[in-house]
C-alpha cells in the first residue's frame, strides 16, 4: 500500500510567490529556474524534485480560501 503524501501549500502575498511541496522540505534542497517564473525545488543529494515555486504570483482565490 502506498503511503499517502501532503501538499504543503504557502503563499506568500508580500512576495507574490506560491510554493508548492509535494515531498517533505529538505535543508539540504536546490533550485533550478526553468523558466516563466517557476522554480524547481530538488533534494540535493538526490535530485529529486520535492516541489516548486511560482513567482510573480496572485491569487484571485484569497477572499474564498487561506493559502499558507
Amino acid at each position: 500500500m502506498m503511503k499517502e503524501k501532503k501538499l504543503k501549500i504557502i503563499h506568500d502575498k508580500k512576495g507574490e510567490t506560491l510554493t508548492i511541496y509535494f515531498d517533505r522540505p529538505s535543508k539540504n534542497q536546490i533550485c533550478e529556474e526553468v523558466g516563466d517564473g517557476v522554480i524547481l525545488i530538488k533534494d540535493k543529494k538526490s535530485k529529486k524534485v520535492i516541489g516548486f515555486e511560482k513567482l510573480y504570483f496572485k491569487s484571485k482565490l484569497n477572499n474564498i480560501i487561506n493559502l499558507q
